[in-house]
């Protein structure tokens, strides 16, 4: 399964270091227990985004995703790739970048002709540089962010109320942010995303999260509060929680949090594992 990890930091840059892969797979096992791609976007001073990220081929070295990343933005987003549909290349690992947004997504949705034609009606058929769903669910957020004035928070809802409504779904987990603001979306019910506002106390130790692939520290983080999401919880806190099915999360400038249950019914035509091709299905399983 795809791994998401969200770090908003508030107004104030801070450096944090991350790991995407903590240690290597035993090679005798299944070639679908290693990823298929990773990265990590951040933003400079100016607000402008960037992402560095390599495809992951089962067996390769996995150097880049190994080696420390020391890096300094107000926003952090990073993905682990497991492919459901597109091939192993740049073009479709994550994350990706659309009108200087950040996008990772964990699932599948089915219908990509359906969808594909939907996205030449809106006119942004040409931010789909690659093959996989993840991209042109977030060419949709694109559109509908456009057609609202650039409301991310509007376009998120329109666009996953079109899909929603429209496309055989998975699972639609997400993680979308700016230089100064990040959502997050937990839809429907098939796969877990967690949320924690962390107010560290005086004293408290510096940041240090892991899951079962991304790791990330920060010193700067031991004295300032901060919001993550994740996959899985990350550390013993217990202030991690489960979002719950349908809840739309938007972390503003100075850390207000605003959750909304935007999609409390499921989709028309919900998947499940039986339904997905062999690849697919592998890379949705726990």
């Amino acid at each position: 399964m795809c791994r998401l990890f969200g770090l908003h930091a508030g107004p104030r840059p801070v450096r944090a270091t991350f790991w995407l892969l903590d240690a290597p797979d035993s090679l005798s096992v299944q070639s679908r227990r290693e990823p298929d791609g990773a990265g990590i976007g951040t933003f400079d001073p100016a607000g402008k985004a960037h992402v560095a990220k390599q495809p992951l081929a089962a067996w390769e070295d996995h150097a880049f995703a190994r080696e420390a990343r020391d890096l300094v933005s107000t926003t952090f987003l990073a993905h682990v790739r497991y492919a459901s549909t597109g091939a192993l290349t740049m073009v479709n690992t994550h994350p990706f970048e659309q009108d200087g947004r950040l996008f990772a997504h964990n699932g599948v949705l089915h219908g990509l002709e359906h969808l594909d034609q939907r996205l030449n009606e809106l006119g942004v058929m040409d931010l789909v540089l690659g093959q996989s769903d993840s991209e042109r669910l977030f060419a949709l957020i694109t559109a509908e962010t456009r057609r609202a004035g650039g409301d991310v928070g509007t376009g998120i809802v329109e666009a996953i109320n079109w899909v929603a409504r429209e496309l055989p779904v998975f699972s639609l987990n997400f993680i979308l942010s700016t230089a100064t603001d990040m959502w997050a979306l937990r839809y429907p019910a098939t796969h877990e995303l967690y949320v924690l506002e962390r107010q560290p106390a005086t004293g408290s130790a510096p940041l240090d999260v892991r899951s079962r692939r991304i790791r990330s520290r920060s010193t700067g983080l031991s004295h300032a509060p901060h919001v993550l999401f994740a996959t899985e919880p990350m550390d013993p806190n217990p202030g991690w929680r489960p979002m719950e099915s349908g809840e739309l999360i938007h972390v503003g400038p100075g850390l207000g949090v605003t959750s909304t249950v935007h999609f409390p019914n499921a989709p028309t035509r919900l998947l499940t594992l039986a339904d997905l091709e062999p690849a697919a299905a592998a890379s949705q399983r726990p």
